[in-house]
């Protein structure tokens, strides 16, 4: 949850991700009045782990209506402690379809009486409980304004004709398939109490600036172009299956291999040690016994990668690992278009003309 300095204080409040060690994404109408430093993050809020933290916002940018926030301390020593990963980033089709989405954040109709914590005068205090709203989003809707329409549950009333009843759920992730495909930002009450509206991740690449851009690649994992995003809900963009990769040359470039790379390096099993090990385990031995390995897990892939390079059908190999561990996800979604556009930018000549 994200809000105002103080507790109660003036200001609004709005709902938020948790996308690195000290980063955090909202909706930049959110922080819109805040100063620099007058925003505080709270995690768990109103359980018994609550954490609350101060934070700087380091970019509103108005038009793709996203903020970055840096979390002033580091979380406690508790379940806090935790590592934090980047989510998966992806993008929806214009075209004539409907996908299953979900967002978790904090809207007004969710305020709730806590007898148990009473304020000075004896009366009960307040608190905000989650929300964690599932549907539809038809792609096709709010294409002039360029957001995904969200099709939820609605509240059961709205009581307060000045206030919309999911004031508070702005800057909520919105999910597909385990990839974050957008933020929450506006309810139209137009369009009535089961619709919300969300920027769209891919307009994120039209409507900021390149070093906003960067700043977001940097520090909330971003990918640094539109092309690189997990590509949803049509049969021309849908992630193709398995792709041989026999015919690749014995070397290439770095720069060939680094969206591979970039793909692999998100996938929890290739991050976890263990699961690394369990896929060089399952394939050829001398993979594991020729690579180049290193303590930083972005050179040690790219070791693994140049030695499967070198001993062919190895690579093919512990893709289908990563496949049979990972299951079905976007992640290995991505895994599999990095794979399709390497073996299409190396295709033998005899395939070319």
């Amino acid at each position: 949850m994200v809000g105002p300095p103080a507790a109660g204080g003036p200001g609004r409040r709005g709902s938020g991700y948790w996308v690195g060690p000290r980063w955090v994404v909202t909706a930049a109408h959110v922080v819109r009045h805040a100063g620099p430093d007058a925003v505080r993050v709270r995690f768990e809020a109103d359980r018994t782990d609550e954490w609350t933290v101060p934070a700087r916002v380091v970019l509103a940018a108005e038009k793709a209506d996203v903020a970055l926030l840096e979390i002033a301390e580091p979380p406690p020593g508790s379940v806090h402690a935790v590592g934090i990963e980047p989510p998966v980033y992806g993008a929806v089709p214009d075209a004539d379809v409907v996908l299953p989405c979900t967002a978790l954040g904090f809207p007004r109709f969710k305020l709730r009486e806590d007898r148990m914590r009473l304020l000075d005068d004896g009366s009960p205090s307040q608190y905000r409980d989650s929300c964690h709203a599932t549907g539809m989003t038809s792609v096709l809707s709010n294409r002039r304004e360029g957001t995904l329409e969200l099709a939820v549950t609605p509240p059961e009333s709205d009581t307060e004709p000045d206030r919309s009843p999911w004031e508070g759920m702005s800057g909520a992730a919105v999910w597909h398939d385990g990839t974050l495909i957008g933020l929450v930002a506006a309810h139209h009450r137009n369009d009535g109490l089961g619709r919300l509206a969300a920027v769209r991740v891919e307009r994120w690449y039209e409507l900021l600036t390149g070093s906003e851009l960067d700043l977001l690649r940097w520090c909330a994992g971003l990918p640094g172009s539109a092309p690189e995003l997990v590509r949803f809900g049509s049969p021309e963009s849908s992630a193709p299956g398995p792709v041989a990769l026999t015919h690749l040359p014995d070397r290439l470039p770095l720069r060939e291999l680094s969206g591979l790379v970039d793909a692999l390096t998100m996938l929890p099993t290739v991050r976890d040690p263990a699961g690394l090990a369990l896929v060089l385990g399952s394939i050829d031995p001398m993979v594991s016994a020729m690579s180049p390995r290193s303590p930083a897990l972005r050179p040690d892939v790219f070791g693994v990668l140049g030695t499967c390079l070198r001993y062919p059908g190895t690579l093919d190999q512990l893709l289908e690992a990563i496949r049979l561990l990972e299951g079905d996800s976007a992640g290995v979604a991505r895994m599999d278009q990095e794979a399709v556009e390497l073996a299409r930018r190396h295709r033998p000549a005899d395939e070319r003309r």
